[in-house]
């Protein structure tokens, strides 16, 4: 049976760990041959191939850090070398830090626009010049904190936001080059990174948990399923559009 992404080819930025990770392996357990971008995790990137790989699927990993142009070129150039053209685009790279307003730097502000915003535009930029001619889909990555008012999340919360807008505005200019733009926002999902940042137990957690109808955090592989949809021909008549996947947190 001929897989739906078969022919295909997907960069999922910021791929090496959590909910990268576990997209870029859905879209290859379904056809596609995926490009697995990573900043300065060599090893996850590696991993995530070999795994890819071990189940019978395509993919290699390519290292740029997206907040710096003449990477985004060098990213695409040797995705282009390979493979001649890009399908699925899926914008996941980004970076959170939170800070209370007295604490915020512009070293904290530039941090999280240049990736979060800056490097999602250059990288959505250098793309399109490679989508095949039929077009195809891009899939933004953005979060409830785009909308959810929390404390110490100023700078955060305003990078989402602008992902939301940037999707609204770039379905209409993207459509007419057949090129399908869309945003997941998810709610706390436990990656990595949420252990690291120590928001992966205690009352932070208690608190959203609480405030979730469904009743626990949310899982990579519950975001996963949701990409691969916007980024397959099953959504052929989406576009500038965000799906809130939160378990119903508000």
């Amino acid at each position: 049976m001929t897989k739906k992404l078969s022919g295909k080819v997907a960069v999922v930025t910021g791929a090496s760990k959590g909910i990268g990770a576990a997209i870029a392996k859905q879209l290859a357990a379904k056809g596609a041959e995926v490009v697995v971008n990573y900043s300065s995790s060599k090893k996850g990137a590696d991993d995530v191939v070999a795994e890819i790989s071990k189940n019978g699927g395509k993919a290699v990993a390519i290292q740029a850090n997206l907040s710096q142009p003449e990477e985004v070129k060098k990213l695409f150039s040797e995705v282009t070398k390979k493979y001649k053209k890009v399908d699925i685009l899926v914008n996941n790279a980004g970076v959170y830090e939170f800070a209370p307003l007295e604490q915020i730097t512009t070293n904290h502000f530039n941090k999280m626009f240049d990736l979060n915003v800056l490097g999602l535009l250059l990288v959505t930029q250098e793309a399109i010049k490679h989508f095949d001619p039929k077009g195809g889909s891009i899939v933004n990555i953005s979060s409830i904190a785009s909308t959810a008012s929390m404390p110490n999340a100023s700078v955060y919360s305003a990078t989402k936001a602008s992902v939301d807008a940037i999707t609204r505005c770039l379905s209409q200019e993207l459509g007419p080059k057949k090129i399908r733009i869309n945003s997941i926002n998810p709610g706390m999902v436990e990656t990595e990174g949420l252990h690291t940042g120590g928001l992966d137990d205690g009352e932070f957690r208690d608190n959203i948990e609480a405030r979730t109808p469904l009743g626990r955090v949310g899982q990579t592989d519950d975001i996963a399923p949701a990409a691969l949809f916007l980024a397959s021909d099953d959504s052929s008549w989406i576009t500038g559009q965000t799906l809130f996947i939160t378990g119903g947190f508000s």
